[in-house]
């Protein structure tokens, strides 16, 4: 029996590469996303190998509807990737807009929330050898302007994967917070409200992760001998350096 890979967000960026990456390679992958063009897609790409559901990370009953309408020899699930997420508005606190908060908490945690408890009885199914891969980022460790609810969401999600691993104990499960740094995807595009312009602009003059690069991290660890756990794995490009804390000058802050 063919192993089974759940991946929400699977209609673009590490999602879509992740979908084709194990497809490719001998498992069958079970696609969510809201854009069902693209599920279609990669059902036509995999003929019988990927399933597209349409699913709403923001909507509860969704994610309820999405886990009972998995066909049966798309059962038990090997791999839960909680991959599904995005990023919305730049500006620094105050000048925000706190509906694009509300959207990054429903989408970056309780999405991620609703689609573990409902997806983790199949992979409780499966037992040594599962895992649940969930997709944080350098933004919930490295703080930086306009990152202020996006940050905070992919802080929650290292905690949470940490705290899951805990619950799960003596289950087999391995948990892993996979967390990217600058990477090309339709990040920007999102963050901005469709401006792809500024999306190509952030890529231009420098070589991001690719998604593909995400795609074989999260198969070497779906992959791994079933009693090694990556608790967590931070990725960024070698473009991307980590750097000391900034100083404010003396003339830079109020008298």
């Amino acid at each position: 029996m063919s192993p089974v890979i759940f991946i929400t967000g699977a209609t673009s960026g590490f999602g879509a590469a992740t979908a084709r990456q194990f497809a490719r390679n001998g498992w069958k992958v079970i696609a969510t996303g809201r854009r069902r063009e693209r599920l279609v897609e990669l059902e036509a790409e995999f003929p019988e190998i990927v399933h597209g559901i349409e699913m709403d990370l923001t909507d509860k009953a969704s994610i309820k509807r999405a886990v009972a309408a998995i066909p049966e020899n798309f059962k038990p699930i090997t791999c839960l990737f909680n991959n599904g997420g995005l990023a919305l508005g730049t500006g620094a606190i105050p000048d925000i807009d706190t509906d694009q908060w509300q959207t990054m908490i429903d989408t970056n945690i309780m999405g991620m929330l609703h689609t573990t408890l409902e997806v983790l009885p199949l992979v409780k199914q499966v037992g040594r050898g599962s895992s649940i891969i969930n997709v944080g980022s350098i933004a919930g460790r490295f703080a930086y302007t306009g990152g202020n609810v996006y940050g905070a969401t992919k802080a929650f999600v290292h905690q949470f994967s940490m705290n899951l691993r805990t619950d799960t104990m003596g289950t087999g499960i391995r948990v892993t917070s996979v967390e990217p740094g600058h990477s090309k995807s339709e990040f920007t595009a999102v963050r901005t409200g469709g401006d792809f312009e500024a999306n190509e602009k952030m890529y231009a003059d420098n070589e991001p992760l690719l998604p593909e690069d995400i795609a074989n991290t999260v198969w070497w660890i779906a992959n791994l001998p079933a009693h090694v756990n990556v608790n967590s794995i931070e990725i960024m490009p070698v473009c991307q350096v980590p750097t000391r804390p900034v100083i404010l000058k003396k003339d830079q802050l109020p008298s």
